[in-house]
Formats: C-alpha cells, structure tokens, sequence
C-alpha cells in the first residue's frame, strides 16, 4: 500500500504514543504482579453456605503483551519504512540551508 510520508510519520507517532502512554505502563504492573493479582476470600455463613469473594482482573496479562507485541511491530515496520525514504529521497532545497552559521559580531 502506498501512503504519503506524513501519514506514515502521524502513524509512528500514534504508535509511540500508544506504546509509552497506555500499553508500557500496564506491561509494567502486570509483570509487577500489581494489576493482575488474584485473590479469593472465603467466610463461614452457616454450618452448610461459604460466602466466597473472589476479585478477578478484567484482562490477562497476555491480552496486555499481546497488544504490546503488535502495536511495537507495526512501530518497527512503520518506522523502518520512514527510514528507508529517508536514506534514498533527495529534495531541493536553497544552498544557505546546509550552510554554517557565520556570527555577524565576530570579525573572521
């Protein structure tokens, strides 16, 4: 699929941004053993009924490392592709832009 530079440039941000601002932080505390932690509680209501009380997380940690796998990959391709249009596109651009700054106030 051919796309222009700057949509593959937003879509390598948008992809940083998902990886560091969502995704990063929740691998840490899943593997920390914080965010998905199982615990189970049970009492004695009568002689014959437990009362059980279990707090069980919403996701897995592989559903975590899941999405994190994939969203790195395609940040990887994305930005491999952005580098290889770096390395082999040439654009005109005015001779003074690549020139070195001269100080007006300091005499050569």
């Amino acid at each position: 699929m051919k796309i222009k530079l700057a949509t593959a440039l937003l879509r390598r941000k948008e992809l940083h941004n998902k990886l560091s601002t969502m995704l990063s932080p929740l691998k840490d505390e899943g593997i920390k053993g914080r965010l998905f932690e199982v615990k189970v509680a049970r009492k004695k209501v009568s002689e014959d009924i437990d009362d059980v009380m279990a707090q069980v997380p919403k996701i897995g940690i592989e559903q975590v490392t899941a999405a994190y796998d994939w969203h790195s990959k395609q940040l990887r391709l994305v930005d491999a592709a952005i580098q290889q249009a770096n390395w082999t596109t040439e654009i005109d651009v005015d001779e003074s832009v690549m020139a070195d700054f001269v100080d007006p106030y300091v005499k050569p």
